[in-house]
Order: C-alpha cells, then structure tokens, then sequence
C-alpha cells in the first residue's frame, strides 16, 4: 500500500534526521536523507549538503522549470527552498519530532536565472511550541534571497494512532468498498 510506504519513509527520515550527531551528519547519513526525501524537495531538486545541530544547507541547480515568463527563478521556488530547509533544521533541533511552518515571510533582493542556489538555515529560537529559523539564499556568494520561518512543533504520529493520517484513509478506503 503506497500511504503506508509513504508512512515507514517519513518515520525513517525522521529517525535519521533526530538521531543527528552535533558534529554532523556523515557524507552516507546524508546520501539516505536526500535519497529518503522524494517528496517535494526532490522535485524542486534540492539536496541537502550540510546538516549538524547548528546549520542546515541544501543546494539547488537552477533549471528551465524554476524560471518565472520573465527568464528569473520564481519567488515561490525560494520560498519552498527556505521551507524545507528550515523544516528539517527545526526537526534536527526537536530531536526527530514534526514540525510544520505557519509562517514563511521571504524577501527577494537579487533575481538568479542560471546556476546553483546555495541555502542556508540557522536557528533563531528553538521554544518548546515554536521555533524562528533563518534561511539565506546565495548564489555566487551574493544574497538573493532571505526568509525569516516559524514553525510549529507537534510530536511525530505513532503507528495505530487514531489521528494518523494513514490510519485514516485505511478507514476511508474500506467504507467506500461495495460488496
């Protein structure tokens, strides 16, 4: 069942990114996070490239398919870059728990058309509810982009919880089978 495949991925990936040493995530750590993380990051293209209790960094190679009608990267895509950057530091600093962003506030200081965006985020404050992280956008060593990020914590949901969402469309998908 593909929501359940989806459901020992996502606990994986948190497992990893919780188990993170402060020195750092190895070079085979990160290989199986960005192998793991075939969701939306993925299909930005970002891969993580840096990861420790401090600092989380990620790149992305600039493609046609990032581009706005006027030729520059769109404003969303640094937007979803500082998202998942930012979520997996906060996860990283709440030791493995889920975190959700509930507010992504992104200014955009220089258009990019081509190459590599480099991002990297730091936390601001790590509360016991919330946390502020700092996402910074680079490319060529210039600021393009900056996001200030809030996000939520909440703890990671347990196989046969009621409120998991698996366990929802499992109850959905039985009483929608005729007999």
């Amino acid at each position: 069942m593909f929501f359940t495949r989806l459901m020992t991925m996502t606990d994986d990936i948190f497992s990893l990114l919780g188990a993170i040493p402060a020195e750092g995530a190895h070079i085979r750590e990160l290989a199986k996070i960005n192998e793991l993380n075939d969701g939306f990051s993925a299909s930005l293209g970002l891969r993580f490239v840096e990861i420790d209790h401090e600092n989380c960094r990620a790149e992305l190679h600039v493609d046609k398919s990032h581009l706005q009608v006027s030729g520059v990267v769109n404003g969303g895509v640094y937007c979803a870059i500082a998202e998942s950057v930012g979520s997996v530091m906060g996860v990283v600093a709440a030791q493995g728990k889920l975190v959700a962003g509930v507010n992504n506030n992104t200014d955009f200081i220089k258009p990019v058309s081509a190459g590599v965006i480099s991002a990297h985020a730091q936390m601001i404050r790590n509360g016991h509810n919330t946390q502020l992280i700092n996402v910074e956008m680079f490319h060529r060593d210039q600021l393009v982009a900056r996001t200030t990020l809030r996000t939520m914590l909440a703890p990671v949901p347990v196989k046969g919880n009621p409120g998991r969402a698996e366990d929802k469309f499992v109850e959905y998908s039985n009483s929608t089978q005729t007999s």
